[in-house]
């Protein structure tokens, strides 16, 4: 599970007001004359920090701006993600004017959660200060974020002490912190001659993990995960609108296991990466991660989202031709739309791309109401393709994610979002999609797949995937969809179609994945992809009024001619 998802708390000094130049320094005169013409003044919106003006090029790539703001000094992170009214700016070879940046937009800034941490300090006088302050953060800026901010007089004669050691200005604030849960007691001494009244001048400082909004993490910090609530347990439900569907069981376990794991106090727990509120879901014995639990109302740009990001204000989601809300839905579509190898009504089967049992569920919140969302199979993995280079995957792995992305037009497929499964014995890889939250989308535009560019990527299908392709029905598909709860809309209906329909023309003429992708994929932002030109070429040929089946064999047969010029 990749990419990464909250902004961090920089320091709030005069010099913020400064932009952040080309070499991540910040100056009033950071600026050559060609760069002045060609540059735009935008803001870096973090929670918790005013926004911060940035000066960035028209002409330099979105890899080139978050690159700069990772070396710039306080943003030392990675896994970074730009959202800009709403949309995610994934596609890091474009450039910033591409993606219509102008003087005076905000970019929000997403990372991973798992760099921050909350700092609440407390003094007997009665003072309390709260700070949000990155884990890359040393005790000497601690100390002054406190001199600064909490108008405290700190002197020369101080230090401070962690369990009865001195910690030095140098140490990291991930150093003296290294659990998520963890109490951490830090005494500032001043002397005496300061407080001559006082006999007790200590400050406690307790780092502990940040408390996020209206989510279920609210409920893991009500009570200690490791032992058990004895209060109301949280009740995990299968949502199920067909009475004639049966879950598979896999399915079944999972949800048992969830709330078995609930029943014993062990509450979901936030995971460090995402956009949205995504809970690992805990076992009975508290100690294995059994699924992953992603709420619709925590969702990027949904009102409750943890991480920062603006509400969306027209229903959009973070991907173009999506809507809020609606991940869950798809996450569970990937899932049933993942048929097995030779029989597409099996119930208990593995997919042929391998997409983890999810299911639609709800889940008991605070005791009183019910949180609707995804809930999906944890897979134990040694990391993502994140986190290592393509080259040692097999080819089949690699194609069974690609023939599931041409497939459901994935607009979100990133190296993080593929976890890697090492065979112990035999040590062979194995690929696990995920996040499929933005899969059947209403348009073509923002499709990305990460393996595009991959070498597997340019070598043919087997004898056995095109077979598969061969057997893959959108109309069979669309009424399975319905038969679970989940009537696609028009639009999101006409892209499964024709996505299908050219996976399955280009799988038929011997076409590599990289040679179907490119079809789906825009080169630029700004450039419609060839697909798009397709289906537009379509719509001028057909009449007002025609019918869905006469605009798909118009597509096809745009397909067919398009595929003979470019492949001839």
């Amino acid at each position: 599970m990749s990419s990464a998802a909250i902004a961090i708390s920089p320091m709030v000094e005069e010099f913020a007001l400064l932009p952040i130049c080309f070499d991540g320094s910040r100056s009033p005169h950071c600026l050559s004359g060609s760069q002045l013409q060609d540059s735009i003044i935008i803001f870096l919106a973090v929670p918790g920090a005013p926004p911060m003006p940035m000066s960035v090029l028209g002409s330099e790539s979105i890899a080139s701006v978050k690159l700069r703001i990772q070396r710039f000094k306080g943003f030392v992170v990675n896994k970074q993600r730009l959202v800009l009214d709403g949309h995610e700016l994934a596609r890091n070879n474009c450039h910033v004017k591409d993606y219509g940046l102008a003087d005076g937009n905000v970019l929000h800034l997403v990372i991973r959660l798992a760099d921050l941490r909350l700092i609440n300090i407390e003094t007997t006088s009665g003072k309390k200060f709260q700070f949000q302050v990155d884990q890359s953060r040393n005790v000497k800026y601690l100390k002054s974020k406190l001199a600064v901010e909490g108008d405290e007089d700190l002197g020369e004669d101080h230090k401070l002490e962690c369990d009865g050691k001195e910690l030095e200005d140098h140490q990291l604030i991930a150093d003296i912190s290294k659990k998520d849960d963890a109490v951490i007691h830090l005494f500032i001494r001043k002397p005496a001659k300061l407080r001559t009244q006082q006999i007790d001048r200590d400050t406690v400082v307790t780092v502990v993990t940040p408390q996020e909004k209206e989510n279920l993490q609210n409920e893991a910090h009500a009570v200690n995960p490791a032992k058990p609530a004895g209060a109301r347990p949280a009740l995990v439900e299968p949502i199920i609108v067909n009475h004639k569907v049966k879950l598979s069981l896999e399915v079944m376990r999972m949800i048992s296991s969830a709330i078995a794991g609930l029943e014993n106090g062990y509450l979901p727990v936030m995971s460090a990466e995402g956009s949205g509120g995504v809970y690992f879901m805990q076992d009975a014995s508290g100690e294995k991660n059994i699924a992953v639990f992603k709420p619709r109302d925590e969702e990027p740009m949904a009102k409750n989202n943890p991480r920062g990001l603006p509400v969306s204000t027209d229903g959009e989601g973070m991907k173009r031709g999506t809507l809020v809300g609606e991940g869950a839905f798809r996450e569970v579509a990937a899932y049933i739309l993942d048929h097995p190898i030779g029989d597409h009504e099996s119930e208990e089967r593995i997919g042929f791309s391998g997409v983890p049992p999810t299911a639609l569920v709800r889940s008991l919140h605070r005791g009183k109401s019910f949180k609707i969302g995804s809930l999906q199979m944890f897979i134990q993995n040694n990391g993502s393709c994140e986190d290592m280079g393509p080259r040692a995957f097999p080819v089949k792995e690699v194609h069974k994610i690609a023939v599931l992305d041409l497939r459901l037009a994935n607009a979100d497929r990133h190296a993080g979002n593929i976890l890697v499964c090492k065979d112990e014995e035999g040590g062979n890889y194995k690929l696990v999609p995920i996040d499929h939250g933005y899969c059947l989308p209403e348009k073509f535009e923002d499709c990305t797949f990460e393996w595009l560019y991959w070498p597997q990527a340019r070598e043919p299908f087997s004898d056995e995937t095109i077979a598969y392709i061969k057997s893959l029905d959108a109309e069979e598909d669309i009424k399975l969809l319905k038969f679970h709860g989940w009537e696609l809309s028009a639009r999101c209906a006409r892209v499964l179609r024709i996505s299908t329909m050219l996976l399955k023309k280009g799988a038929a003429r011997g076409l590599t994945p990289y040679d179907i992708g490119r079809i789906l994929c825009r080169e630029t932002v700004n450039r419609d992809s060839e697909i798009e030109d397709i289906v537009q070429e379509a719509e001028g040929h057909v009449l007002p009024g025609s019918s869905e089946v006469i605009f798909l064999e118009t597509v096809s047969e745009i397909i067919d001619r398009h595929l003979d010029k470019k492949f001839a």
